[in-house]
């Protein structure tokens, strides 16, 4: 068998343990908000969250250090 697809099955095989394993439900409270959902799920949607707050800030870092240091320079030049 090959290396990835092992990889992949433990994975999967762990994914399940673990949603196995956190089956209580809990109470998510924030302000004025309220809801119940399984531990199992909080946790990957805080995980799926933060994956995605990463990307974002990793996407506005790139642009910002792509971006012209100053746009003064061309504002004063003339193009004849």
């Amino acid at each position: 068998m090959h290396f990835k697809l092992i990889l992949s099955l433990l994975l999967a095989g762990l994914a399940v343990l673990f949603v196995v394993q956190n089956v209580a439900v809990v109470e998510v409270r924030f302000l004025l908000w309220g809801l119940h959902m399984t531990l199992s799920l909080l946790i990957f949607l805080l995980f799926a969250g933060g994956i995605a707050v990463g990307w974002l800030l990793h996407s506005y870092w790139a642009y910002r250090s792509k971006a012209p240091e100053s746009s003064s320079q061309s504002a004063n030049s003339v193009h004849y």
